[in-house]
């Protein structure tokens, strides 16, 4: 294909990525640099018959004008990403020095907010993904191996969970595993205890979210698979046969490297939808046992007085480079695996 015609082939896709990526992002860059006018202060000493006193309010009129005045809001630079709420450098500095253990220390700085919602932020995208991409290769090759007539009904009802709205979802397994609810009563008698709840222990609350991670996520992986599984070329199947390789042998050797480009695809899917987990999180009101970089932006975002946009949009940048590096290695294997192919 010639450059010029390359060129205008591919302008309207760059032209539609300049201003739907790159353009906000920049922006959501600029506005971490900055942080909220504080309100203005105004002291006012009213004296009576038993004497003086002050008070202190808020100048609204003095406030708005100054947040007219400058939008974005104070420059502050890169402190935003270092203060507490997020990369906490002088308090991990300060738990480093002070800590006598490496245990002690981690326990510090797992208590700190950002490494808080990065701790399950990383747990949920590193158990989920693999469990979607198995779950939905397994569920493919059941299906495919069906009779045609229970293809349909059995793909149907599986893609129910991707269809249902993610918080939705989560909100009918939080109703079911709660204490009046089917699994919640269910547990309760086969443990005997009245007082058991998956909703007040961290630990089950971590597993509840993972549960219902790989439920909705699974049906994806699933009809890839399936759609993939449709183009294994027969012959090569065949002759597999014909040279004696059970089916185990054909499903390794044959199908699943026929399936690596999808489960590259789906792994890539996979890591930038669980690293920005956030749904479970709030179906399940589940904040006080697990927190996510994206529930911290939520949570910035959802002050009815003050908006922390430039948390916020600190917080954004931090997970696009936690997105951009878990990403780094698949892609590194794509391109290796592409020049190789090539040579």
């Amino acid at each position: 294909m010639p450059h010029r015609t390359f060129f205008w082939f591919m302008l309207p896709s760059l032209v539609s990525m300049i201003l739907l990526i790159a353009v906000p992002i920049v922006s959501v860059l600029v506005q971490s640099l900055y942080i909220e006018h504080e309100q203005v202060v105004v002291t006012i000493e009213s004296c009576g018959p038993f004497g003086c006193k002050q008070e202190t309010s808020i100048d609204l009129e003095a406030t708005a004008k100054l947040r007219e005045a400058e939008p974005l809001g104070r420059f502050n630079g890169l402190g935003t990403y270092f203060n507490r709420n997020h990369l906490a450098t002088e308090e991990i500095a300060a738990a480093w020095s002070n800590s006598g253990s490496l245990k002690a220390f981690l326990v510090q700085v797992l208590n700190l907010p950002f490494y808080k919602a990065l701790s399950f932020t990383l747990t949920y995208t590193f158990l989920v993904t693999p469990l979607v991409i198995l779950l939905g290769f397994f569920i493919a090759l059941g299906v495919n191996s069906l009779s045609s007539w229970l293809k349909g009904p059995t793909i149907f009802v599986s893609l129910l969970p991707m269809i249902v709205t993610p918080l939705i979802g989560s909100l009918i397994l939080f109703w079911m595993i709660d204490a009046r609810g089917i699994l919640g009563a269910f547990l309760q008698r086969l443990f005997d205890d009245p007082e058991l709840s998956l909703k007040a222990s961290p630990a089950l609350t971590w597993v509840m979210l993972i549960v219902y991670g790989v439920w909705h996520s699974a049906p994806f992986a699933f009809i890839v698979f399936y759609a993939g599984l449709q183009t294994v070329p027969e012959e090569t199947l065949e002759a597999a046969m014909i040279d004696g390789a059970t089916r185990g042998q054909r499903l390794r050797h044959v199908v699943v490297p026929h399936l690596m480009p999808l489960v590259v695809f789906i792994t890539l899917m996979q890591l930038m939808d669980n690293f920005r987990v956030l749904e479970p999180i709030v179906g399940f009101s589940a904040s006080a046992n697990a927190t996510s970089l994206s529930w911290i932006i939520f949570n910035d975002l959802r002050g009815q007085d003050v908006q922390l946009f430039g948390s916020a949009a600190a917080t954004s940048m931090l997970t696009i480079l936690g997105v951009s590096i878990l990403m780094t290695p698949v892609l590194i294997r794509t391109w290796r695996d592409f020049h190789r192919k090539v040579a």
